[in-house]
């Protein structure tokens, strides 16, 4: 059985179950964090943390989804181990980088927004 098509699946496994767990994570304490900071406007900082999540949906999947075109042919379990390995962790730090700028993003300018 070709090497890659069992590559895609495992990969695409892995990712969407980390894709959805940290949306879901991020998104519980996020309107947490969106309501502290909009104390007054309560389903202002419940669409922000929604259209936040949306957008970090789309980004992850369509990233995962082009990935998927620049794999190399894999010849051995060994390489199938490292490219799996590799990705996934891209995705990771994909994910830490996003979260953090929407952090920053988010405290620096809503306020200037709501004034």
């Amino acid at each position: 059985m070709n090497l890659n098509i069992i590559g895609y699946f495992i990969y695409l496994i892995i990712t969407a179950f980390k894709i959805l767990i940290v949306g879901k994570i991020c998104y519980k304490n996020g309107n947490i964090y969106v309501a502290e900071l909009l104390p007054k406007h309560r389903t202002l900082s419940q669409k922000t943390n929604q259209i936040l999540l949306l957008a970090y949906y789309l980004l992850n999947i369509g990233y995962c989804a082009m990935t998927l075109i620049s794999w190399e042919r894999i010849l051995s379990t060994n390489q199938l181990i490292e490219v799996i390995a590799l990705k996934t962790a891209i995705i990771a730090f994909i994910l830490s980088a996003l979260h953090y700028t929407n952090i920053m993003v988010i405290t620096k300018y809503i306020k200037k927004l709501i004034k």
